[in-house]
């Protein structure tokens, strides 16, 4: 089907473009410290996840526990929570859950490690989990040496956990422009992390993995040997907030909107903040310019753009957050020269417990 009979929005990926990235992460990562565990909060497909593995991926990291729920069920046996799991409910699912694939949980307090240890008991599972470390993202995570210490070790004694490391993601830096400063900061926390795992080895509690990373300091941290995996998710899709970065991947995620009118050098399209993510600004117009975009629920109104269009007419828009637009969508259409040649569902859609 050529792509111009899809009904619109339609979020489509360019076959090419997405191989391309695809194929530029593992030359990247190649011959450095780092493993590929991507971030699943950026496509949400399992059939995307089961190519991520197929080209090297060690295993997925996710943001929730129902993301991995999806995730098992699809097949994937190794997943990382890059979060904490707090409610007993929930803590209780995640036992069930250790018992198919390999689990592994975020956690900053010693209250939480030991609700996880008397639920792997009760299920006779198995969780692996990570001491999170805040290096300036200000969300989760414990705040000095001392305390990553305190709860590895909480974690080493308790039953039926493996303390396999430490999560530190500077998630702050991940979309920063100005290439030297994110290269000088990333470097100021890597000369933390250093001491960090060289003071857990001279305490017994040598840490096997060093996660975090995303596609924004992916070459960086290839380059640093320090990490050993890296939750890079954005990747595969790129977006105009990461195109402003100077970093060797790619658009190939876009949506597909009709032309509703045109007047006054206004043009209307049918797309809206309810099928493109807006948190981190407005879509751009793919090979065109417009001196604004504002959105509406349903609709982007596109203030003088340079093309000329009529109503009927599409147009390709690249969202400013590919996450986010992602969970806006039951599936995203995979285009070839103008083509379609497959479907993929976005399986987690909606996936945020």
């Amino acid at each position: 089907m050529n792509i111009e009979r899809l009904r619109t929005p339609a979020l489509i990926l360019d076959k090419e473009a997405f191989e391309r990235n695809i194929e530029t992460m593992r030359s990247l990562l190649e011959g450095s410290t780092l493993s590929l565990r991507p971030h699943y909060k950026s496509h949400k497909c399992a059939e995307i996840a089961r190519m991520q593995i197929a080209s090297g991926a060690i295993g997925i990291t996710c943001a929730k526990l129902s993301e991995a729920e999806d995730l098992v069920d699809a097949g994937i046996e190794d997943v990382l929570i890059a979060n904490q799991v707090v409610e007993e409910p929930k803590i209780s699912r995640l036992c069930q859950l250790a018992k198919d694939a390999r689990i592994t949980v975020c956690v900053d307090c010693a209250e939480n490690i030991a609700a996880l240890s008397r639920a792997a008991v009760a299920a006779d599972a198995t969780l692996y989990c990570l001491v999170e470390y805040d290096i300036g993202l200000q969300r989760c995570g414990v705040l000095t040496h001392s305390e990553v210490i305190e709860l590895a070790r909480a974690v080493d004694a308790a039953d039926r956990l493996v303390f396999d490391g430490v999560q530190a993601y500077a998630g702050q830096l991940s979309h920063e422009v100005d290439s030297e400063k994110r290269r000088s900061e990333t470097e100021a926390r890597a000369k933390d992390l250093r001491a960090l795992l060289a003071e857990l080895k001279a305490a017994g509690l040598g840490a096997r993995v060093l996660s975090g990373g995303s596609t924004g300091t992916s070459a960086i941290k290839a380059k640093e040997g320090l990490y050993t995996e890296l939750q890079a998710g954005s990747y595969l899709f790129m977006d105009s907030t990461y195109g402003e970065l100077d970093i060797p991947f790619e658009n190939s995620l876009y949506i597909l909107t009709t032309v509703l009118s045109v007047k006054d050098g206004l043009v209307v399209v049918d797309a809206g903040v309810k099928s493109c993510g807006v948190d981190q600004g407005m879509p751009r117009i793919y090979c065109d310019e417009a001196r604004e975009i504002s959105a509406c629920e349903e609709h982007f109104q596109i203030f003088e753009p340079k093309k000329q269009y009529k109503v009927g007419d599409k147009m390709l828009l690249i969202p400013a957050h590919c996450c986010s637009t992602v969970n806006l969508h039951d599936k995203i259409y995979m285009i070839n020269k103008g083509r379609v040649v497959s479907r993929i569902a976005v399986s987690a859609r909606g996936c945020s417990k």
